[in-house]
């Protein structure tokens, strides 16, 4: 199923394992992080560009996370840019996001926050790394992490980095 967002993007939702909440619910969730990250950030996307998102279990998730990062461990979402990172503008392949449905409810019910509330916040963390925003360095975290608290901010989803240090300094 694809939908159309006001900046020409359109989004392709699957749901290949797991137990996610329905397609409906899921598509809700996804598109109110995906606007407020376009509304916030200032992205830059070609008419008729595409995001896939990829709704999956740990099992996949961690032969993904294998193959592409040598690391043998499920993760709660990966991020497959589709555009070249030095273009100003991206499209019309975004790139695809991959969300692991058990890491996703363990991880918030570990943190005390709604399930939804963190795959919105993944949502936005998925949809920056597909504009080569990212979190190796300080500075890039710094940068990627107040961009997802200001955008988390604009949907009413409190900071989830309050309690943390940054994802560069091991957090």
């Amino acid at each position: 199923m694809t939908d159309a967002l006001p900046e020409g993007v359109a989004v392709d939702l699957t749901i290949e394992a797991g137990r996610w909440p329905s397609e409906d619910e899921l598509r809700e969730v996804v598109l109110r992080a995906i606007h407020a990250c376009f509304a916030k950030a200032d992205l830059k996307v070609l008419d008729n560009s595409e995001i896939s998102l990829l709704f999956t279990d740990d099992e996949a998730i961690r032969k993904l996370n294998g193959e592409w990062r040598d690391k043998d461990k499920p993760t709660n979402v990966l991020s497959f840019p589709g555009s070249d990172p030095n273009d100003e503008t991206y499209g019309p392949l975004l790139g695809d996001i991959v969300f692991a449905c058990e890491t996703i409810s363990r991880e918030a019910q570990e943190l005390g926050v709604d399930f939804s509330d963190h795959l919105s916040h993944l949502t936005v963390h998925g949809l920056l790394h597909l504009f080569d925003y990212d979190h190796q360095e300080r500075e890039e975290a710094e940068l990627m992490e107040s961009l997802e608290k200001a955008v988390l901010a604009s949907i009413d989803i409190d900071d989830p980095y309050a309690d943390s240090a940054l994802v560069a300094d091991g957090g």
